[in-house]
Order: structure tokens, then C-alpha cells, then sequence
């Protein structure tokens, strides 16, 4: 059987797959830092020939800022063109290294090592997003050498500004729309529910940002002489952030659950028998009672839900010692997390008519934004996804389960909305992995198991 002959390949070929990882890692391709722009054309450098050697028609494309790397296999499968167009997404830049005295070593010198957990690669990048992207491309080179050619209508897109921001992203996409359009894109920038336990992300939270700056007195005065008579901006704001949820946890702004749509049954049973243990999640940074929607389960809390946060708030004398001063202003930044078809303009001009409306007289309001984007939906209707989760089931000691991400990836909206495109986010990555933090890994198990799982789900999509 191909499948298995493939899967074989890869178990002979991880050394020499570690080793070509750990060659991508020692590229320090930081996007954010002009300083690193070098690095960051180098990695694409790197990942176009890798790409070639294996029968990848693949470029490096410029944007104003660092290239994209698009390749395609359209003519593989003994040259029928007759199964799905699938495009894998990834990005190989990566996060800056600071504070680099944690690190217990150069976050450029990658390495494998053995931990009490296991055997792990260490290094900037090695879990977001190198070593995701690199199980995918692994699995393509098992399946060019037992095969002679690479499966049909098959296309690669890296990025290398996925993380500072993306800004030319959404421009490319569009300028390239008839090339990168396919009946699905896969994207590896996510994890498992546990270590045994793959899943397929179907929810993606949408994010608004709004910093909000409440100015009363002219100027910041002493608390003894103004006190009782002049208002405090910090009292004020403190009532407007107190008055954002109620007693159960809800979010009182006006009309922000419009467009939050419930959990299919289907969905929903397959979230409770991944009995989710909220107290140990909570347990290990210290806490014990979920905080959220108190009728909800803790995964919908997490995944299914949206949010109202207090991300940061300042006002007065915030140094050492004691200042008895009654601050001129006071500022609190504010996010909100969106779900199922929330616009989140609307929540935003919700949001400041709700201040507005709070505030007394001798004080005015400034908003500054952060964002706006929606929340992504995956239809699981598409035979794809239950061909995908079931491959990925017979890789790992646990079905495969629809799940949802507390985080934001716009990648899979702008998949669906510029190229009317379902975007299959599938991962490999673990809570433990420190991605953007000191001592970033990703586990050998996830690594090797990775490259199995595309393979597997490359068989079962060309079915």
C-alpha cells in the first residue's frame, strides 16, 4: 500500500528531517526588526530550493515588505488532475528573542534535547511556525520519494510577516487570488487538545482593541486641597470598567451578543467527551473557579464564547513611595474577543456610546482603536474536514475532535473572504511549547507524528 510505504519513508528519514529543521532555525528571521530583513529573505532563500529539490514550480515574490514563498505541484498523481486543490499555508518568520538572558541557550543554535517529557527541539521558531510548516513539507518529500511525484494540485504559500502584523498580506492575496484559490487551504499554526489528542480548529475568535483615556481637571491636583470636590477620572473609569459584566459574567454592552450563534448538538458532544478538566487548566497559573458566562461550559468559555477583558489601566502616581495626587486623567485598554457573526465595528460604537452615556459632567473621553477583525467559522459540511479528522484519528492514540481557539488567525478569514476558500487549521503544537516566550520547543513526538498525520491527510483527500 502507498500510505504505508510513505509513512515508513518518514520513520527512516527523521534524522536527516531534524537536520534540515534545525538548518531553517538557525535563520534568524525576525520580521518585526529592520535590522533582520537579510535573515528574512535568506529563510524564503532556503525554503524555495528545499521546495525545488522536491519538485515544488516555486518563487520568491516580493512585497513592500519581506517576500512570500508560493510554489505549486499541479501535474503529480501520475499527471491527473483530478482531485482537490489544496493550498498549505505556513509563515517562517519569527518572534523577537527578548528577554534574551532567559534563554538557556542562543535561541539561534538549535538543538534536540532530552527532557524529563520527553525528547524536544529547542530554538526560536521551532513550534511557530518552522517546525509546523516543516511536518508538512516533510511529508510531501516522503511522499515525491516512494511516489516519483508529488500528489495533484498541490500549492505551498509561506508568508514572513505573519508576525508583525501581516501588512502585506491582504494586498498580495488580492493581487493573486486566481493562483491561490483552492477547494481548501490547509493551516499549521495550531495545536493538539492534549498530547494524545489531535484536533481540527473550526472557531476562531475575531478581536477589537480599544484604549480608552478619560480626562477631568486640567491638570493633576493635591488630593487634599481638591478632594470631595473635584472629580477623580480613575473613580469614573473604574465604574464604566465595573460596569461591563454583571453578576453571572455577561458582557453588558449594548447588543454585543447579536449575531452569537449556540454549539451544534454534534459539536457539542464531541467538546464534553473530551472531558476537559477545568481544574487542573486553572489550577496550573494559580486559580480555581472559571470566571466566564457561569451557565456555559468551560471549553465554550474559551472557545465558543466572547469575551470583554481588561488588558491594562494607568492614571496617577504609579512610582515608588506615596503621592497623594488626584490625577488629570486615566486610561484603561479594553479587548474584546468575538464569536459566530459579531460585527465588530458595531460592538466598537457600542462600546463608546456605552462610556459616553457614563460619563459625568467635567470629563471627556478619547478612543483610540486596535483592530477589528471578526470572528472565522469553518462549515464542517465540507467532506473534506471529516476525510482530514478521520486521517488524523488513525495517527494518534485519540480521535480527532472539531475544536475551537480562544485566539485570533486572520490568515482563515482572509482565506474564506478573498478567496472564498475553507481553511482546514490543523496543528501539532503543545500548551508547554513557550512560543513567543524564552526556551521556545516543539516536541520530537509532535514533530515526527506531524509528518504522519499530512501524509495521512494528503492520502485521504486525493481519495
Amino acid at each position: 500500500m502507498t500510505l504505508e510505504k510513505v509513512l515508513a519513508r518518514i520513520d527512516e528519514d527523521l534524522p536527516d528531517a531534524t537536520g534540515r529543521l534545525l538548518e531553517l532555525l538557525r535563520i534568524p528571521s525576525i520580521s518585526t526588526d529592520p535590522d533582520y530583513a537579510d535573515a528574512c529573505a535568506n529563510a524564503a532563500d532556503w525554503l524555495v530550493a528545499d521546495l525545488r529539490s522536491i519538485g515544488f514550480d516555486v518563487h520568491k515574490r516580493a512585497t513592500p515588505g519581506h517576500p512570500m514563498v508560493v510554489g505549486h505541484a499541479r501535474d503529480g498523481k501520475d499527471g491527473k488532475n483530478d482531485g482537490p486543490h489544496v493550498v498549505f499555508y505556513g509563515h517562517y518568520d519569527v518572534q523577537p528573542v527578548d528577554p534574551l538572558d532567559l534563554w538557556d541557550k542562543p535561541p539561534f543554535e538549535p538543538a534536540v534535547e532530552d527532557t524529563d517529557a520527553g525528547r524536544v527541539i529547542r530554538g526560536r521558531g521551532a513550534s511557530d511556525d518552522k517546525g509546523q510548516l516543516m511536518t508538512f513539507v516533510e511529508a510531501c518529500r516522503a511522499w515525491k520519494a516512494v511516489n516519483g511525484s508529488l500528489p495533484a494540485r498541490l500549492s505551498v504559500f509561506f508568508e514572513g510577516e505573519e508576525e508583525s502584523g501581516s501588512p502585506s498580506l491582504v494586498p498580495f492575496m488580492k493581487e493573486n487570488a486566481d493562483e491561490l484559490r483552492a477547494d481548501v487551504a490547509l493551516i499549521c499554526d495550531t495545536g493538539m487538545f492534549d498530547a494524545d489528542t489531535p484536533g481540527i480548529v473550526t472557531m476562531l475568535r475575531g478581536l477589537v482593541g480599544e484604549q480608552l483615556t478619560i480626562t477631568a481637571a486640567s491638570k493633576d491636583l493635591h488630593s487634599g486641597m481638591f478632594g470631595g470636590i473635584a472629580m477623580n477620572p480613575i473613580r469614573v473609569l473604574a465604574r464604566i470598567i465595573a460596569a461591563l459584566h454583571d453578576a453571572q459574567g455577561r458582557v453588558t454592552v449594548p447588543g454585543f451578543y447579536d449575531g452569537v450563534t449556540e454549539l451544534s448538538d454534534e459539536i457539542r458532544a464531541q467538546w464534553e467527551a473530551l472531558d476537559f478538566d477545568a481544574d487542573a487548566f486553572l489550577g496550573d497559573v494559580g486559580l480555581s473557579k472559571p470566571a466566564g458566562e457561569q451557565d456555559r461550559l468551560p471549553l465554550e468559555m474559551i472557545w465558543s464564547r466572547p469575551t470583554c477583558e481588561v488588558n491594562g489601566i494607568g492614571g496617577g502616581y504609579q512610582g515608588k513611595g506615596f503621592k497623594t495626587v488626584l490625577p488629570s486623567h486615566a486610561t484603561a485598554k479594553i479587548s474584546f474577543r468575538l464569536v459566530g457573526q459579531q460585527d465588530p465595528l458595531k460592538i466598537r460604537e457600542s462600546f463608546r456610546q456605552m462610556v459616553r452615556d457614563m460619563l459625568p459632567e467635567d470629563c471627556e473621553v478619547e478612543f483610540q482603536p486596535h483592530g477589528a477583525s471578526a470572528a472565522s467559522q469553518m462549515s464542517t459540511d465540507n467532506p473534506l474536514f471529516e476525510k482530514a479528522r478521520e486521517a488524523l484519528s488513525d495517527e494518534w492514540p485519540n480521535a480527532a475532535a472539531y475544536v475551537g481557539s480562544g485566539g485570533s488567525i486572520p490568515i482563515a478569514g482572509h482565506f474564506r473572504d478573498i478567496l472564498g476558500t475553507d481553511a482546514l487549521l490543523i496543528g501539532f503544537g503543545r500548551d508547554d511549547d513557550q512560543i513567543h516566550s524564552p526556551n521556545e520547543k516543539y516536541d520530537m513526538r509532535s514533530f515526527h507524528k506531524g509528518i504522519r498525520s499530512w501524509a495521512r491527510v494528503l492520502a485521504r483527500l486525493e481519495d
